[in-house]
């Protein structure tokens, strides 16, 4: 085996522990949390179906590949909730960490690969990533929607707070956000979200 396959593999292994970080969303009908891993493959079937709503022509692999790596570093860095404001204090400082710890265990030049996708996701600059954060921001939406938005009663959040994450779903798609305001509209029209 050569030492970069190696590597590979090591990777390829050590990602496996996604799988293990459960984030607050529960899965669609009642269902227990979803891990990072779900959320990331559910994300990356979405941009594919969905990418004819990106506000700009996008490349849709590297979409998809940013969808799927960008918890990876959750690993190390744990779930930051949506609307946890003393851990989206930290969350920069913890990902970045597990960024150079877990990407490192690639070849360098997949290493620069992908730390260079994960950073255009993180910076929201590119048509790309504002799909992508499109994506990020719909997913648990449509799964709490399915719930009767029981993640949004649990944790007390507010429109003020959904509207507030949601600005990132418009810059990515103006379709995928008129559904989204539906959605929130609606939900304060149940009284579900306050």
């Amino acid at each position: 085996m050569t030492d970069r396959l190696k590597k590979q593999l090591e990777f390829s292994l050590e990602i496996d522990k996604e799988k293990n970080i459960f984030r607050q969303t529960s899965l669609s009908g009642h269902g227990r949390k979803e891990n990072d891993a779900e959320h990331a493959w559910h994300m990356a079937i979405m941009a594919y179906l969905l990418r004819e709503y990106s506000n700009e022509p996008v490349d849709i692999q590297r979409v998809m590949i940013m969808c799927l790596i960008h918890d990876i570093v959750e690993i190390d860095a744990g779930d930051t909730y949506a609307y946890d404001e003393n851990a989206i204090a930290t969350q920069k400082e913890r990902e970045d960490a597990a960024k150079e710890r877990i990407f490192s265990l690639l070849p360098d030049d997949q290493k620069a690969e992908l730390t260079a996708l994960f950073d255009e996701f993180e910076k929201n600059e590119t048509a790309e990533s504002r799909f992508a954060h499109s994506l990020d921001n719909l997913q648990p939406l449509i799964l709490n929607n399915s719930n009767g938005g029981s993640d949004w009663t649990e944790h007390g959040v507010s429109a003020a707070q959904i509207y507030g994450r949601q600005g990132k779903t418009k810059q990515g798609s103006i379709a995928l956000f008129e559904v989204t305001d539906k959605i929130i509209k609606d939900n304060i029209a149940k009284g579900v979200i306050k």
